[in-house]
């Protein structure tokens, strides 16, 4: 385990988490925090050993969004700059390159948000809500992933209202993919991913290339891209042995079964 100022970063078994560090300011995202999570994004992404991420918050706030208290004494410039390092963070964590669960046990706010949606798919609990409340504070945010997620109409009303989506809500909106009991979610979203990083992990990440590449494309193009994807496991895996063992692995914690989890 490394602890660093704004986040530790834990690793075992292949499986890696990212845990936003500052509850005592309700993980409120700075340019510190916005450094560390760019340059951890690209260390895991170029770490072998790593095949599933997990990122996740201490304390009962995910991330109340910007650190406002940092840009008092900002100059335009500087904040400007400040935004960018956001993006860049969203961005390197996007391109991490693997398997990547955000778990929301509470409140995301603003940036909170973008650093869940820029993970591959959102679990949550009962105590889990987001809200962008950018254009109310007299600013823009928010308006690029969140769309794409929830559509833009819900996106309009949560950024021109700035109403808290709860966690029920999230998940019918598909912005949250399952709800799970608060006293079992880490547990439950560390099992996800070990299951994960023991699958074939070429294959998890040719699915990963697939999906985000073939929803930007159209129906023929995003075909192309899946054969493609077949065609380099036919030649540079051992997919029949993957194929002989597939049966003998078991679900964990993706099992459908598992009590108390709710799907969108």
């Amino acid at each position: 385990m490394t602890d660093d100022q704004t986040l530790i970063v834990e690793r075992l078994d292949g499986v890696a988490e990212i845990i936003l560090n500052r509850p005592e300011q309700r993980n409120a995202l700075n340019a510190v925090m916005c450094d560390e999570l760019r340059a951890t994004a690209v260390r895991l992404r170029a770490d072998a050993s790593i095949r599933c991420v997990i990122v996740r918050a201490n304390g009962p706030v995910f991330c109340a969004g910007a650190d406002l208290k940092e840009r008092q004494s900002m100059s335009i410039d500087d904040v400007r700059a400040r935004r960018l390092k956001a993006f860049a963070a969203y961005d390197a964590l996007e391109k991490i390159g693997k398997p990547c669960i955000a778990l929301v046990e509470g409140p995301a706010v603003g940036s909170g948000g973008e650093i869940a949606m820029a993970c591959d798919f959102i679990v949550g609990t009962e105590k889990t809500s987001f809200r962008t409340p950018e254009a109310l504070w007299g600013t823009v945010g928010a308006t690029q992933r969140l769309p794409r997620v929830v559509g833009k109409r819900l996106a309009k009303d949560m950024a021109y209202t700035g109403r808290t989506l709860s966690a029920d809500e999230a998940l019918h909106a598909g912005l949250v993919s399952r709800i799970v009991p608060a006293d079992e979610a880490v547990k439950f979203v560390r099992q996800m991913a070990r299951d994960i990083a023991d699958a074939p992990a070429l294959a998890m990440q040719l699915t990963r290339d697939c999906i985000d590449r073939g929803v930007e494309s159209d129906p023929a193009g995003a075909l192309a891209i899946e054969m493609l994807a077949i065609d380099t496991l036919l030649q540079e895996s051992d997919w029949k042995q993957s194929i002989a063992t597939f049966g003998q692995r078991g679900n964990g914690a993706n099992n459908d079964e598992h009590d108390g989890a709710r799907h969108a």
